[in-house]
C-alpha cells in the first residue's frame, strides 16, 4: 500500500517535474515573447508619441499658416479701425495714374487818316482893255456932243452921258468949259476912291486878320476839345474794361483758391491712404514672411522603426513648412502692390508739388494784374476828373472864341456897305475913270479947232 502510494507519488511528481519543465519552456518563451513586446510597446509608444509630436507641429504649423494668411487677408480685405483695406485704397493708385496719364497728355487801332477837303479858290481877273480907236471925228460942239454919247454909251458911263445930253440941250454953252469941268470932277472922285480904298484895305485887312485869327483859335480850340473827347471816350472804355475785368480776376483767383485747397486736400487724403496701403501690405507682408521663414527651419523627424514594418505609418516623415513656393507668389505680388502704393505716394507728392508752385505762380501774376488794373483805374479816374475840368474851360474858351469870330465877321460886314461894290472892282472902276476921262480929252481935243490944247 505504502509502494503503491510511493509509486503514485513518484508517477505524480514526474508529472509534475515534465509539467514544470514544460512549464518553465513556456515561461522563457512568455518572459521572451514579453520582452519582445514589451520592446515594441516601447518602441510602438516612442514611434507614435514622436508621430503625434510632429502631427502637433504640423497641425500647429498649419494652423499658424492659415492664422497668418486670414490675417494678412483680414489685413488686405478688412482694414484695421485705424485705415481702410488695400482694395479701397487701391483706388488712390488708379486715381494717380489717370491724372499722371492726363498731365502728360495735356501740352504745356486802326489809325483813322484824317481827310480834309481842300478848297482851291480860282479867282480869274478879267482885264478888256479895248484898243483904242482913232476915228476922224467932225469937228465943234455937235461932233463932240456926238462922240460924247458914243462913249457914254460904249463905257455905260453916266457922267459922260449926263454931259451929252448938258451939250445937245444947249449947243451954245461953254462945252470945253463943261468938259474939263468934268475931268477935274473925275480926277478928285479917283483921288477921294484911292483915299477911301486905302481906308477899306486896311481896315477890311485888319479885320480879315482878326478874323482868320480867331477863327484858328476857334478851330485849335475845337480840335483840342475833340481830342479831348477822343481820349474821354478811350478813358471811359478803358474803366469799363477795368470794372468787367477786376470782378472776373477776383472770381477766378478766388476759384483757383478753392479749387486749390480741394486739390490738396485731395493729395493730402492719397498720400495718406497711400501710405496706409504701404503699411497695410507691409504688415501683410511681415506676418507671411514671419510664418514662412519660421516654418522653413522648423525641425521634426521620425526616425525608422520596425514598427513600420507592421504599420502604414502616419503618413508624413518631416515637419510641415507650410506652402513655400505659394507663398512666394503671394509675398511677390503683395510686394508688387506695396511697390503700387509707394509709386503713389512719390507721386502725388510730386503732383502736390507742382500744382502748389503753378497755384502760387499763377496767385502772384493774378494779384499783380488785379493791382495793376486798380492802379489804372484810379489813374484813368483821375484823368477823367482833370479831363472834365480842362473840357469845361476849353468849352468855355471856344464860345469866347467864336464871340470873337462873329464880331470879325460883323466888323467886315459893317465895311462892305462902305468899301465893297458887288456891281465893279476897284480896277474896273479905275479903268472905267481913267477911259472917261480919256473920252473928255478926246472931246476937248474935238473941240480944239484952233490946236490951242497941249494934249491935242
Amino acid at each position: 500500500t505504502n509502494g503503491a502510494a510511493m509509486d503514485t507519488l513518484k508517477s505524480d511528481m514526474d508529472g509534475l517535474a515534465t509539467a514544470v519543465a514544460s512549464d518553465r519552456e513556456e515561461l522563457v518563451s512568455a518572459e521572451a515573447v514579453l520582452k519582445d513586446d514589451q520592446l515594441y510597446l516601447k518602441d510602438l509608444t516612442e514611434r507614435c508619441e514622436s508621430a503625434a509630436k510632429v502631427w502637433d507641429q504640423r497641425s500647429a504649423s498649419r494652423a499658424e499658416e492659415l492664422k497668418a494668411l486670414e490675417e494678412a487677408l483680414a489685413v488686405l480685405k478688412e482694414g484695421s479701425d485705424e485705415r481702410q483695406s488695400v482694395k479701397e485704397l487701391d483706388a488712390v493708385n488708379k486715381r494717380a495714374l489717370l491724372v499722371a496719364t492726363k498731365q502728360q497728355a495735356t501740352p504745356p487801332a486802326a489809325k483813322k487818316a484824317s481827310s480834309f477837303l481842300q478848297l482851291r479858290r480860282a479867282s480869274q481877273k478879267l482885264l478888256s482893255n479895248e484898243k483904242k480907236k482913232s476915228a476922224t471925228v467932225n469937228k465943234g460942239p455937235v461932233a463932240a456932243q456926238k462922240f460924247l454919247q458914243e462913249q457914254a454909251s460904249k463905257l455905260a458911263s453916266k457922267p459922260l452921258s449926263t454931259l451929252a445930253t448938258q451939250i445937245a440941250a444947249d449947243p451954245f454953252a461953254k462945252v470945253k468949259q463943261l468938259i474939263q469941268s468934268l475931268i477935274q470932277r473925275l480926277l478928285a472922285e479917283a483921288t477921294d476912291e484911292a483915299t477911301k480904298k486905302g481906308f477899306c484895305d486896311t481896315e477890311l485887312g485888319k479885320a480879315k486878320k482878326d478874323r482868320e485869327h480867331r477863327s484858328a483859335e476857334a478851330s485849335k480850340l475845337t480840335a483840342e476839345i475833340t481830342e479831348l473827347e477822343a481820349k474821354k471816350g478811350t478813358l471811359e472804355g478803358t474803366v469799363s474794361e477795368i470794372k468787367e475785368a477786376l470782378p472776373e480776376l477776383r472770381q477766378s483767383l478766388k476759384e483757383a483758391g478753392d479749387l486749390r485747397e480741394k486739390e490738396k486736400d485731395e493729395n493730402e487724403e492719397s498720400i495718406k491712404l497711400a501710405k496706409e496701403g504701404v503699411a497695410a501690405v507691409k504688415e501683410a507682408i511681415s506676418i507671411l514672411k514671419v510664418y514662412y521663414t519660421k516654418a522653413q527651419y522648423a525641425k521634426a523627424l521620425i526616425q525608422a522603426s520596425p514598427v513600420d514594418e507592421d504599420t502604414s505609418g502616419p503618413g508624413f516623415k518631416t515637419s510641415y513648412k507650410g506652402k513655400q513656393s505659394s507663398a512666394e507668389g503671394i509675398i511677390g505680388l503683395l510686394e508688387t502692390i506695396q511697390s503700387d502704393f509707394a509709386r503713389t505716394v512719390k507721386m502725388t507728392q510730386q503732383a502736390e508739388k507742382e500744382s502748389q508752385a503753378a497755384y502760387v505762380e499763377f496767385e502772384q501774376t493774378s494779384k499783380s494784374d488785379i493791382s495793376a488794373k486798380e492802379t489804372s483805374q484810379k489813374l484813368s479816374e483821375e484823368d477823367l476828373e482833370s479831363l472834365g475840368i480842362a473840357m469845361e474851360q476849353k468849352t468855355s474858351d471856344l464860345e469866347t472864341a467864336q464871340k470873337l469870330v462873329d464880331a470879325a465877321l460883323k466888323a467886315i460886314e459893317d465895311l462892305k456897305p462902305m468899301c465893297i461894290d458887288n456891281g465893279m472892282t476897284y480896277a474896273e472902276r479905275v479903268e472905267k475913270r481913267e477911259e472917261e476921262i480919256a473920252a473928255l480929252k478926246s472931246a476937248l481935243c474935238i473941240l480944239d479947232t484952233e490946236g490951242v490944247e497941249k494934249e491935242c
